[in-house]
């Protein structure tokens, strides 16, 4: 029986694709390199900070990385949530499905997670959060899924994950947990949805009814 329901963040929970275009952009311009290409967004929209800045420099080997690492610590990311949107029944769904399932996140964030969850006001549906900087690997290592159940004491079998991306599919491969799609009909996964709201007809969700 499903007991707990994971969130991937970015694509999921938030449009936060021009979030991450004005971030990453900035960063390049504070080094004098052009915008990042459109292959280039896409990575950086799944992957964690460290792999993201290392690929969008790759073919910048006159900038100092140390001093690219220096600046981003120092940014502000305060000034780039204007850009995300958040997806328009995702606290109807939290509310709806709180208390009955466990609810917990796992991004490829590093250290904006709690500032967001803060501003949107989110903190309180989500009782424990995985991101890059508090698991020992990044997805799509199993290693925060692995936290995440020994927290609730549950099997794989008792969760289901909601992600975007080909991270997230290799996320929950690596456990076997099973996967909803989220407005990607094009990933491999147990079920493809386009709103929050869809998933509650999903059989594991209309048994618990």
């Amino acid at each position: 029986m499903l007991k707990l329901v994971i969130f991937d963040c970015d694509g999921v929970m938030f449009d936060s694709r021009e979030a991450n275009r004005a971030y990453y952009n900035h960063i390049l311009a504070a080094f004098d390199c052009p915008p990042m290409n459109e292959e280039e967004l896409g990575y950086v929209h799944i992957h964690n900070v460290f792999d993201s800045v290392a690929q969008i420099f790759r073919n910048h080997n006159q900038v100092d990385m140390t001093e690219v690492d220096r600046f981003r610590q120092e940014l502000d990311y305060g000034a780039f949530l204007r850009h995300m949107i958040i997806a328009p029944d995702l606290k109807e769904f939290l509310k709806i499905i709180t208390p009955k399932y466990h609810r917990a996140i796992s991004t490829n964030r590093f250290n904006t997670m709690d500032m967001i969850l803060d501003i949107f006001e989110l903190r309180s549906n989500f009782e424990i959060v995985m991101t890059a900087s508090n698991s020992p690997r990044p997805k799509p290592a199993p290693d925060a899924l692995h936290i995440i159940l020994k927290h609730f004491g549950l099997t794989v079998d008792e969760a289901i994950f909601i992600g975007d991306s080909t991270v997230d599919r290799d996320h929950c491969a690596s456990v076997g947990m099973k996967l909803i799609a989220f407005k990607n009909p094009q990933l491999e996964a147990a079920y493809h949805v386009e709103s929050f709201m869809e998933i509650l007809r999903l059989p594991e969700f209309v048994k618990n009814t």
